[in-house]
Parts: C-alpha cells; structure tokens; sequence
C-alpha cells in the first residue's frame, strides 16, 4: 500500500482532476490512500502540521519524506527503491511537508530522505509530480511501457 501525506488541501479544479487520474491509474497496482492534513496558520505551525502527520504514521510504515536536502534518483533507481521497499514493508508513506517544511521529528522518523530537485514547488502541483513518479515506478517495476 502506498500513503501519501500532505500538508495543505487541493482547491483548484484541474489539480483535483489530475490527482483523479492518477489515483485511478495507480488503482492497478497498488491501493492508494492520500490524506491531507490541515496547513496550519497560527502558534507553532510545524509542531502542528508534526502532530497531525504523526496520526496516519504506523510504528512499521516505511517512511519517505520528500527534502529538499533528500538523495536524488533517477525513474528507474525511485521504482527500484519503490519495489525492494514493498519486498520488505507491506506500507509506504510519502511525507509532503507544507510551506515552512517538515518538523525535525518528521525528517528523523524518515526511513528515507528523497528530493526531486533543489527547487521548491507549491505543494499542490508536487502532489502531482509525485503520483506520476509513483505510477511511472509501477510501469517500470511491471516490464510495461510508458510513454515519455
């Protein structure tokens, strides 16, 4: 099973329509289950964007947090990790921090750190790129092709 666990909600139509296709091409391979959490706006935001995270984390779900400051892969090295990760964890949880990033707690319960680029992206379209990423890793693990 593949989580993904976002800071923020999606509001903008066309964002909700594309997250829609993926969810149901991935519905092939995998179950899939994305769960938003509240973009905290007042206090101590990541210490409550941590403690709303933290209640959709399992003692044995392996963790990967998306970092800026993350290891870079390409496709296929992102599926092998993808594929030797399900051999040994049946869930995995991809952590998208929101606009002022992840709680230290967050990245030390990390399993592993992944960063698509040195750039920042709004979190919304990143939701985006990582569900392709996720279903592009499905296509490769299945010997199928996917046009680029």
């Amino acid at each position: 099973m593949i989580k993904v666990i976002c800071v923020g909600k999606i509001k903008e139509k066309f964002f909700k329509e594309a997250i829609k296709e993926y969810e149901k091409r991935l519905s092939k391979y995998t179950k899939l289950e994305i769960i938003e959490v509240n973009d905290e706006a007042n206090g101590n935001i990541l210490d409550k964007e941590k403690n709303n995270i933290f209640k959709y984390v399992n003692e044995k779900d392996y963790v990967i947090t998306l970092e800026i400051e993350g290891k870079m892969l390409n496709s296929i090295e992102l599926s092998d990790k993808i594929n030797q990760t399900l051999i040994i964890n049946s869930n995995i949880v991809f952590i998208i921090g929101g606009s002022y990033g992840l709680h230290d707690d967050i990245k030390k319960r990390s399993n592993y750190k992944l960063s698509f680029s040195k750039l920042t992206f709004p979190h919304q379209l990143f939701r985006i790129f990582l569900l392709e990423q996720i279903y592009r890793s499905f296509k490769i693990i299945n010997n199928e092709s996917y046009n680029k």
